[in-house]
């Protein structure tokens, strides 16, 4: 594995925020957050009405970074095999034997898009579950593990849209961020116009590879925390419980769920 300083990562970091904004304009914010789940190694919900640069910001963010990248997009059709992969008849044609045969579905990959994840009922939402939580599938009888690292980036309309589905709490679960997608400003919507209507399309450069993600992601397990950090941290996600579990009894009237 490959080494790297504070100071690299810091550079590196700085550097992928300069070419998703070759591509991406404006959406600081959601930049920022879906880097800091790529380095914490954690999965990201994106919510926010179509045409945000949702996808697009994922496209991107797997060319600047080297990594294999597979989309799934979710329809109310879609099988969990579709995702998973599923077992063919293959023939030898110099034999004539006939075996069966593992064929990857779109998962094998270390960047994820689950574009629209929400339109498509929950039974095939949950194909996700075991690789998002285990970095693995079990498929055609046998567990098969998958590329690391391993990236699942989400999309999602909100549920007020026709043709959803809530999530089920068990996937939520597996996602370190939900991050809201909000409008561009002004300025930013006549940039993108200036960017889409032109003849020129910039592209991201490659900087950064496995290897260099893998070291990163354990840069950031090894930065030690202050107890004062760790507590507040606590703090927080306590007060988002009901009061026996040690939240404030002021807002739990308007909770169903704490933190878990």
């Amino acid at each position: 594995m490959a080494t790297l300083t504070r100071d690299d990562a810091a550079k590196a970091a700085q550097s992928l925020k300069h070419e998703l904004g070759k591509v991406i304009v404006g959406q600081a914010q959601v930049v920022e957050e879906t880097l800091i789940a790529l380095a914490a190694n954690g999965h990201v919900l994106l919510e926010g009405v179509p045409g945000l640069a949702k996808t697009l910001l994922i496209s991107t963010l797997a060319a600047a970074t080297r990594l294999s990248f597979s989309r799934v997009q979710f329809t109310p059709d879609l099988m969990p095999a579709d995702i998973t992969g599923t077992e063919i008849i293959r023939e030898d044609k110099s034999t004539g034997q006939r075996e069966l045969a593992f064929l990857p579905g779109p998962i094998f990959a270390s960047v994820i898009l689950a574009d629209e994840i929400n339109r498509t009922p929950p039974k095939t939402q949950a194909a996700l579950l075991e690789a998002m939580q285990e970095r693995q599938v079990t498929a055609g009888g046998q567990r098969r593990k998958l590329p690391n690292p391993f990236f699942v980036l989400a999309t999602q309309n909100p549920i007020e849209q026709e043709g959803t589905y809530n999530l089920p709490e068990a996937q939520l679960d597996r996602f370190l961020l939900k991050i809201v997608v909000g409008y561009p400003s002004e300025a930013e919507e006549l940039e993108i116009i200036a960017r889409t209507t032109g003849n020129r399309s910039a592209q991201p450069d490659a900087l950064m590879d496995g290897e260099q993600l893998l070291a990163l992601q354990h840069l950031v397990r090894e930065t030690p925390a202050a107890d004062g950090v760790v507590r507040y941290a606590l703090a927080l996600v306590r007060a988002t419980r009901p009061v026996a579990d040690g939240g404030n009894g002021e807002i739990s009237p308007l909770l169903r769920w704490g933190a878990g």
